[in-house]
């Protein structure tokens, strides 16, 4: 894994810098500890950190073709170069390498921009092709590698981060309004946008190319095909089929040049991944890895044992005390360069870091909650299905029910919690009812929230455009298939990705994530819903699947995730800490939002009466990014 950057001058007359190009270079660091290289010439800078996975020797980037006229700087792992490899090969292409960074050379002179459709893996990559005076960037499927671009002063900008293109003289920093309200009912910034006018993420699935001439176009080159017919009618066969291409997935992504190892939580899926790897190597070869805590409400480390024990992997354990997750939280906050406010990234980084020390390549579980449908929105919107089956009158004598049920009600788990959010969702639209369950701040609540000059459209057109997008793309299908597509396309890349990805590279660490390959999603994405989700029983064709390969009481277990008590933490350690996020000349000095609402919510906090955690915490998170990126420069 690797960090990339650089900038064209659209002015051809124009020279880069290199203590630019450097400066950005250096951002990235962590993504790539291990070597760096740089391309200049004319109004063309590449730069390359990288993190040494596959041909330790000879992978050095920026890589060029034989002539020169190719030159490419690329973040990632393509899981099937060798067979392209092979193919290239047969065709006339020489190699001078063992790496897959000079596949996608080869591929790309081969097959020009249509290349991407070949490459299986997590990818962003940028190539100057100095013949057609053009520069080419792509991010892989589902968004695993991350990758910004801006234009400022007649300059094309990118990098794997946005600290990288802020680096840039030429950046501005105007916070984006529409990007913040977006942020506060998604808990990240959703794709395409940033934190920053100006600034955006390239799509997953998509590719960019820039010319000379100051011409860019963006486009879409794969999208998950959901609701297609499985032409397998027997779920033994599904589930044979389903196995076999899991087990597939997992062999790609044990190919490395280093120590490889894999996360082990105790839930269904990291446990899956360790069941294939037992299939493929020695279980005592297997590095496993968990985190645990003392106090059992936030501890699955035993659960991580038991699976460990089961197979008998090389377990490595690390006990914590919560107090070890408030302790990093600086760290976190340094790291994110836009507000994030997934607390669960902290934990992540725990056990990132503690994996670090043995090995540089792990492989986890991500991606199986989308496609197994493991959340429990998926179950809220499987009751929504049903309730929707009701006459209006009872639905209307529910929703009732069910205000008074929870009114006054603050904490953030159990059944009034889940009540409240269900029945918070049954009043918006169709399209955008899982977001509304899912999320924080509804347009209602931000209406109030920002302050009243600001003129922004409050509308949930507006607020979840970025849902209903998506929502119109899958309007054919069913509504837990297009639950699954939606939250593939936005939660899980802008948020789970993204909080792996940030994490792990904050420790110089490779995570692999072999639910997420494309021929095994492609082949799930196909699979019945009433097969994932039966009744009410989640994952349900996985488990059934794994039943003689996993222990029961693996099967049988909830999902729980990481824990993190941030509701404990700003009403103790961190209370001093909120209260001057929340200063009033601070808040009215940043011009953002209503300092009168905002004290209103910390209060009504504070005294357990009002607004649940996640609403605190993910104002608190954009105001400890505002003082990072904003306020101290």
């Amino acid at each position: 894994m690797c960090g990339i950057c650089g900038y064209i001058h659209l002015d051809r007359a124009k020279r880069v810098s290199q203590y630019i190009l450097k400066n950005m270079m250096d951002t990235l660091a962590n993504r790539g500890p291990d070597d760096e290289g740089a391309y200049l010439k004319d109004n063309v800078a590449l730069g390359h950190r990288r993190l040494s996975i596959i041909d330790l020797e000879s992978g050095h980037q920026p890589m060029a073709n034989e002539d020169g006229s190719i030159i490419i700087v690329y973040n990632g792992e393509v899981y099937n170069f060798l067979s392209l490899k092979a193919e290239l090969t047969r065709i006339g292409h020489k190699f001078r390498t063992h790496s897959d960074t000079e596949v996608i050379i080869h591929a790309y002179e081969e097959y020009g921009d249509d290349c991407v459709n070949r490459f299986n893996g997590m990818f962003a990559f940028a190539i100057w092709d100095s013949r057609a005076k053009r520069l080419f960037l792509a991010r892989d499927k589902f968004g695993k590698k991350p990758l910004y671009y801006a234009v400022f002063d007649n300059q094309f900008i990118f990098g794997s981060e946005l600290k990288a293109v802020l680096k840039h003289p030429s950046s501005i920093r105007e916070i984006d309004l529409i990007a913040v309200s977006k942020y506060l009912s998604y808990e990240y910034v959703p794709t395409p946008f940033s934190i920053f006018k100006g600034i955006k993420k390239l799509e997953a699935g998509s590719s960019l190319s820039v010319s000379l001439e100051g011409e860019i176009k963006t486009g879409r080159y794969w999208d998950l095909s959901i609701g297609q017919k499985n032409f397998f009618k027997n779920p033994k066969d599904i589930e044979a089929r389903m196995l076999e291409l899991l087990k597939e997935s997992v062999r790609k992504r044990l190919v490395a040049d280093v120590p490889l190892g894999v996360f082990l939580s105790g839930g269904i899926d990291s446990s899956s991944v360790v069941s294939m790897m037992a299939g493929l190597m020695d279980p005592k070869e297997i590095k496993t890895f968990s985190i645990g805590f003392k106090e059992k409400a936030f501890d699955e480390s035993a659960d991580a044992k038991k699976v460990a024990d089961y197979f008998g992997t090389d377990h490595h354990e690390k006990i914590l005390n919560p107090r070890a997750m408030l302790d990093v939280l600086e760290k976190i906050l340094t790291l994110l360069d836009e507000p994030f406010a997934d607390s669960s990234i902290i934990p992540t980084y725990l056990v990132s870091n503690f994996t670090r020390q043995y090995v540089k390549v792990a492989l986890g579980g991500d991606g199986g909650d989308e496609l197994f449908l493991g959340y429990p929105s998926f179950r809220a919107q499987k009751l929504d299905i049903y309730f929707e089956m009701f006459p209006a009158p009872v639905r209307k004598a529910s929703l009732y029910f069910m205000s008074k049920v929870t009114r006054g009600s603050s904490k953030d788990r159990g059944l009034g919690s889940m009540m409240r959010r269900f029945s918070r969702g049954l009043n918006f639209p169709k399209d955008v009812r899982h977001q509304v369950w899912i999320g924080t701040f509804t347009p209602e609540d931000q209406r109030k929230l920002f302050l009243s000059n600001k003129e922004l459209d409050f509308s949930p057109d507006a607020v979840y455009s970025s849902t209903q997008e998506y929502f119109q793309n899958s309007s054919s299908i069913s509504p837990l298939d297009r639950a699954m597509y939606i939250h593939m396309k936005t939660y899980m890349t802008d948020d789970i990705l993204t909080k792996v990805d940030r994490a792990s590279m904050a420790n110089s660490l490779e995570v692999r994530a072999p639910f997420l390959d494309a021929d095994f999603v492609e082949f799930v994405a196909s699979v019945p819903s009433n097969l994932k989700l039966r009744n009410f029983d989640s994952k349900w064709i996985l488990k059934h699947a794994l039943r003689d390969k996993l222990p029961r009481e693996t099967l049988r277990k909830g999902k729980q995730g990481f824990a993190v008590p941030v509701g404990e933490w700003l009403k103790a350690d961190l209370r001093g800490l909120l209260l001057s996020a929340f200063d009033k000349s601070k808040i009215e000095r940043e011009g953002i939002f209503n300092y009168g609402h905002v004290r209103n919510l910390i209060d009504g906090f504070l005294e357990s009466k009002g607004p649940t955690t996640k609403e605190i915490w993910a104002l608190f998170m954009f105001e400890m990014w505002y003082d990072r990126w904003m306020a101290r420069r």
